[in-house]
């Protein structure tokens, strides 16, 4: 069955007529058409960032870099969003009819897909992972049969490396789903995927120009160390693309994260990126040493495959048991007393017992083994 985008896409969004500006057309000369302050920001040493000046619309220069770096066709199949979620949240806005449509998910999964679900009035469909023995891969025909069997979900969202399982979903499991007739987008989140290290498990970004249904998800917070700019992208078939353009705020991405951005997909920038990957992936190596020989009882299995910049690892019980309760405490009392903040994750599907210890320096990796013996030892 071929996929038609006009058949998933609400009616209103396809009708819309999105907000343009001068802008969009004209970005050069005496800029008079936007309201703005012409005498520049109260910020002296801001004058150089035109700071005065909306940001253009679509930053066509950043996404020439993605392209570039991903190895994408086009400008036309870059999306940049204010962080993932703004792209999470626009995929279900401009698909699900609130109170009608849902969305599905593989928990143990990222909680900004059932939050944003929630907020738009969507339907959520749930398909845990298959999790023996640390899995945490798609159960793809109970997938596939779920979406065969309910028409109003118009959203699969895959995550890969999985939060919190650090583990990449099978590209042959993804390709089911791609491949299986269905009618709706499947979004791929590839938060993490740079800190992956084998290259079998790597970006499915490529596909895009296969599958029309396709969306990936990225993000310059994690590999890029870009957090706090707040800049996610979506990588996908240009009729898609263009649907999210039309729907996004006039002008999402402010100057000074464009600036930043730029830098960072620089030769120099991305360098540095892979300098720093590097470093986290030679530390993720040495905590899991570390904790594989701890020197008290009640660390358990690192679970999952580690493939991104943080480890799902379990705290046992006396009896050696995988236990909820002595993990949230070991949490309360690392970050209230001893200035480490790690993750509970013991109440998703799979996880119990689980801390989220996201990978740093090589100081902070010291000092968070040093503070987990001393919490295990309080908390016998």
């Amino acid at each position: 069955m071929s996929f038609d985008l006009s058949k998933v896409i609400r009616p209103n969004i396809l009708a819309l007529k999105p907000y343009r500006c001068a802008r969009d057309d004209y970005s050069a000369g005496i800029l008079l058409d936007a309201n703005e302050n012409s005498y520049g920001p109260s910020l002296q040493e801001a004058r150089e960032g035109n700071l005065n000046r909306y940001p253009d619309p679509l930053h066509p220069d950043i996404k020439e870099k993605i392209v570039s770096f991903r190895n994408i066709p086009s400008v036309h199949n870059v999306f940049l969003g204010v962080g993932s979620d703004e792209v999470i949240d626009l995929l279900i806005r401009v698909t699900c009819v609130p109170g009608q449509d849902k969305i599905l998910i593989t928990p143990p999964t990222y909680g900004m897909y059932s939050v944003c679900a929630q907020i738009n009035d969507v339907g959520l469909v749930k398909v845990n992972l298959d999790v023996e023995d640390g899995a945490f891969q798609l159960q793809t025909d109970q997938v596939i049969k779920t979406l065969k069997q309910d028409p109003s979900i118009k959203v699969v969202f895959l995550c890969s490396p999985g939060n919190p399982t650090s583990t990449c979903l099978s590209h042959e499991s993804i390709k089911a789903v791609l491949e299986c007739g269905y009618n709706g987008i499947v979004a791929v989140d590839e938060a993490y995927i740079d800190f992956v290290e084998e290259k079998e498990k790597g970006s499915v970004s490529t596909w895009v120009s296969q599958y029309p249904n396709l969306v990936v998800m990225q993000t310059l917070s994690k590999s890029f160390g870009l957090a706090g700019i707040r800049m996610g992208l979506a990588l996908a078939h240009a009729d898609l693309i263009q649907i999210l353009n039309n729907t996004k705020a006039p002008y999402n991405i402010s100057t000074l994260t464009a600036q930043v951005a730029l830098e960072a997909l620089s030769d120099s920038g991305l360098s540095t990126m892979y300098k720093n990957i590097a470093s986290l992936k030679k530390q993720r190596e040495e905590l899991i040493k570390v904790l594989e020989n701890f020197p008290v009882s009640g660390v358990g299995k690192v679970r999952g495959a580690a493939e991104g910049n943080f480890l799902l690892v379990e705290i046992l019980d006396r009896n050696g048991q995988p236990c909820n309760e002595r993990a949230e405490k070991i949490y309360t009392l690392m970050a209230e007393s001893k200035d480490v903040v790690v993750r509970f994750r013991g109440k998703e599907h799979g996880c119990t017992g689980c801390l989220r210890i996201t990978i740093g320096t090589e100081q902070e990796m010291d000092t968070l083994a040093k503070q987990l013996e001393v919490a295990l030892r309080e908390i016998a």
